[in-house]
């Protein structure tokens, strides 16, 4: 199967619909954040150049470009992480797929799930903290970006805690087949900051979105 990536919307939409098991929701949630991060940058090329985003103070105009890049940044990050997500559950698939009627053969395909397992659980969760890095870098362009285009941004805060969240769905789904108590408990200590603070964030980005727009 080609990069998921390199799918057409309805590609991608149409496999996502079939039988398949992968892709499926923890791809999407890649995906959702990655869409989120394209319309922050959209806000912001709509923006530079303008009357009055030339009127800012230039340490406004400073943040404005830094969180600009770093948000182009977590962009490629997460396009990646659309296909790394489906690899991740293709290679537990693999393990589970090992044979397992020798006792030593039973060992190996233990030691390959485990290993899958843990990569399973750990896509998701570096998906949900990309998503989470949008957030952190959204509030200046909403704040002060070309007010026509500010609900893109409010899109793209929709977005970003929509992959965060979907993101964590997948990690919670991934540590019932763990076996170490110790990785299952810093993942869940986690998520659990990365909901909230996560949920913080938008909330704080929306409110400046629906009071630009009145």
């Amino acid at each position: 199967m080609s990069l998921l990536v390199d799918m057409t919307i309805k590609q991608y939409s149409d496999v996502l619909a079939s039988n398949e098991p992968a892709p499926g929701g923890g791809s999407t949630a890649a995906l959702s954040g990655l869409m989120g991060a394209a319309l922050t940058m959209m806000v912001v090329n709509l923006s530079v150049g303008k009357k009055s985003y030339e009127a800012l103070d230039e340490a406004i105009k400073q943040k404005f470009m830094e969180d600009f890049q770093r948000v182009e940044d977590i962009k490629q990050e997460l396009t990646v992480l659309v296909d790394e997500d489906t690899a991740a559950f293709n290679k537990f698939m693999e393990a589970m797929k090992l044979p397992k009627d020798t006792e030593e053969q039973k060992k190996i395909r233990e030691e390959k799930m485990q290993q899958a397992s843990i990569y399973a659980l750990q896509i998701p969760l570096k998906t949900a903290e990309k998503c989470l890095e949008i957030l952190q870098n959204q509030e200046t362009i909403a704040a002060n970006g070309n007010k026509n285009a500010v609900s893109d941004v409010g899109v793209g805060a929709l977005m970003a805690l929509s992959g965060l969240e979907g993101a964590v769905l997948n990690v919670k789904i991934n540590l019932p087949g763990i076996s170490d108590e110790s990785i299952k408990n810093e993942a869940t200590a986690k998520y659990i900051k990365l909901l909230e603070e996560g949920s913080r964030l938008q909330k704080n980005i929306m409110e400046i979105v629906h009071k630009r727009i009145g």
